[in-house]
């Protein structure tokens, strides 16, 4: 049975006719020590590595060819420290969790999981790379990967720096197609 969020996603944003990537997901927990929640696995199992409405690239797990599959290499990203202090006033307790992120904007924007608890209770961080003075770079989404993009492509949320199109139609450009 398909995830609701990913059910809801395709209504919005047809899956490429070419199909999405198929990992090992297992040997990626082996091997990599990550378990991705379902959504995600579900996402690229639909659609691949690839670009929405070619501003918001979606990385994957290597694939060979795709661009995209440069997921694991991002594992460690590293924040300067106010960006840390800005991201953990907006979280509960004092602690910064994992981040892994998985999506970048045109604008350099970057969405990231907050890996904490189960990967089904990820949630989704978007720092924003132009605000105005004074304006926090960070929005802290509260749900996952698949429930964000579908936020984002009606309009409901706006965490980039530029504004996606809220409009009927939505396009995913795979990798086998940018």
């Amino acid at each position: 049975m398909p995830h609701r969020a990913v059910a809801r996603l395709r209504e919005v944003l047809p899956p490429p006719v070419s199909g999405g990537d198929s990992i090992d997901w297992q040997e990626i927990e082996r091997t990599a020590g990550l378990t991705f929640p379902v959504d995600y696995r579900e996402f690229v199992e639909s659609y691949g590595g690839g670009e929405i409405d070619e501003y918001l690239s979606i990385s994957t797990p290597p694939v060979p060819g795709s661009a995209y599959g440069d997921l694991l290499d991002r594992r460690d990203s590293v924040l300067s420290p106010p960006d840390r202090e800005h991201l953990i006033a907006l979280l509960p307790g004092s602690e910064l969790p994992s981040l892994l992120p998985f999506a970048d904007s045109a604008s350099s924007d970057v969405a990231f999981w907050l890996c904490e608890g189960a990967p089904e209770d990820w949630r989704v961080a978007i720092f924003r790379r132009q605000t105005p003075y004074g304006m926090n770079r960070w929005t802290v989404f509260d749900g996952g990967m698949a429930s964000f993009c579908v936020a984002v492509l009606t309009g409901k949320v706006n965490p980039f720096s530029e504004r996606l199109s809220a409009g009927d139609r939505h396009e995913f450009l795979t990798w086998r197609r940018v």
